[in-house]
């Protein structure tokens, strides 16, 4: 199906993981976002940042080239950029879930409207790229109803407790601690209460939340400060907070191993530590201390594919759907871009209406404040009556991304140009 041209430019911009790992991902990362969003809008009409685990994305209301020019002048490198129909492509595949680690994740959704509420509350965020991220979600929404892309589906919450089990065995008389409280954190201890453990911890920067989710699966929350007990105590460290820095780091590492050690061996008790957090949790070079096995998201990929394979029919439903969709969206997205154009038409009536129902008062030499009221209103619905069906023409000109001949009829309105209409061969 053929897509009208999309006359407002939009571009993404960024790192995600089908093309980098954790570290590419880190260092391509904005650590203040506030910072982030409050510096871009001097270069963009609208933008908003998404940064999630697996994904750093800046969508712009503007050019491909003008979102990698400022990357690189960012210091950002090996980053990938689509611009207008296949950046609205890209936003709608990854709303539905089809672009996720873990296909057909409902996170993603959430993850959207936080981004663009924070866009919103930085002034970052134009119309345009608001319209673009609700009619992601709705589509996002509709997906998920209309096909089983997520039935099942896993988290990456669920994904790295599935990981552990895979790599002892089973979870059967484990002791877990998780550390966030966050909506990972959350996702995770869900995944954990169907397992028959023998203790789960969960610590938080916030121990008031921490004791709100260990509550709801029979665990123990503990506060960080006592991380480091309980970190001895653990088979299986799953770590996803939002801190900036490492909270997990070497040297007590090193002293937590320590105390893992049975008084006739030589090596301490084995622990995995798996970190789903970006920027990481766990400090690098935490795999080089003597019985520490480390994850990171990078291996949830093995999860990924089996959970890809599971939901390639449905992943493929939902493309078609995406396609049907993209028109509609690229309608609405130049019925928004045409609002530039009636702005100007209106203000011109609008200027012509007030003078002319002044010179009209003025004859009257009326000063009751009823005529005034009653000219007033009259003069208004005239200029809305008479600029209705050229707002409709300005509007369908646009949808169809003729914006040309939506710029001609204001011109021909308001400036009394000759109206060109191109033959159509």
């Amino acid at each position: 199906m053929a897509v009208d041209p999309l006359f407002a430019h939009i571009a993404i911009g960024g790192m995600n993981h089908h093309t980098a790992d954790m570290d590419m991902l880190e260092q391509f990362r904005f650590g203040d976002e506030e910072q982030f969003l409050a510096d871009i809008q001097v270069h963009f009409k609208g933008a908003i940042l998404l940064q999630t685990c697996n994904r750093v994305e800046i969508l712009v209301q503007g050019t491909g080239a003008g979102l990698t020019e400022y990357l690189h002048e960012l210091g950002r490198a090996s980053f990938e950029v689509r611009e207008d129909l296949d950046a609205i492509r890209h936003l709608l595949e990854v709303a539905c879930g089809i672009d996720s680690m873990i296909v057909g994740e409902d996170q993603i959704l959430g993850q959207l409207k936080k981004a663009l509420a924070a866009a919103q509350t930085a002034g970052a965020c134009s119309p345009l790229i608001e319209q673009c991220v609700n009619k992601a979600v709705h589509v996002g929404v509709e997906v998920r109803r209309r096909t089983e892309i997520n039935r099942g589906a896993v988290s990456i919450g669920s994904a790295a407790v599935t990981l552990a089990e895979e790599l002892l065995g089973t979870l059967t008389g484990r002791h877990i601690l998780v550390v966030g409280g966050g909506e990972i954190g959350m996702l995770v201890t869900q995944a954990l209460a169907a397992k028959d453990l023998t203790a789960i911890y969960v610590a938080n920067r916030t121990y008031a939340r921490a004791v709100q989710l260990a509550s709801k699966i029979g665990g123990k929350a503990v506060t960080m400060a006592e991380m480091h007990r309980y970190l001895v105590l653990s088979d299986v460290v799953i770590s996803c907070t939002s801190a900036p820095h490492p909270i997990i780091r070497c040297e007590e590492l090193k002293e937590v191993m320590k105390g893992r050690c049975w008084p006739l061996e030589g090596h301490p008790r084995p622990l995995i530590l798996i970190d789903i957090a970006q920027p990481r949790d766990v400090e690098v070079g935490a795999d080089q201390i003597d019985g520490v096995h480390l994850c990171t998201i990078d291996n949830l990929r093995t999860i990924s594919q089996n959970n890809l394979d599971y939901r390639k029919s449905e992943a493929s439903r939902a493309q078609t759907y995406i396609e049907e969709e993209l028109n509609q969206f690229v309608q609405l997205i130049n019925r928004k871009a045409a609002d530039d154009h009636l702005s100007m038409l209106h203000s011109w009536a609008e200027q012509i209406r007030v003078r002319e129902r002044d010179r009209a008062l003025a004859r009257l030499g009326s000063e009751d404040q009823r005529a005034v009221a009653v000219v007033d209103d009259l003069t208004r619905v005239l200029v809305k009556k008479l600029l209705t069906d050229a707002t409709f023409s300005i509007r369908a000109s646009a949808e169809c991304g003729e914006m040309e001949a939506a710029a001609s009829l204001v011109h021909a309105i308001t400036q009394g140009e000759k109206l060109c209409i191109q033959k159509k061969e």
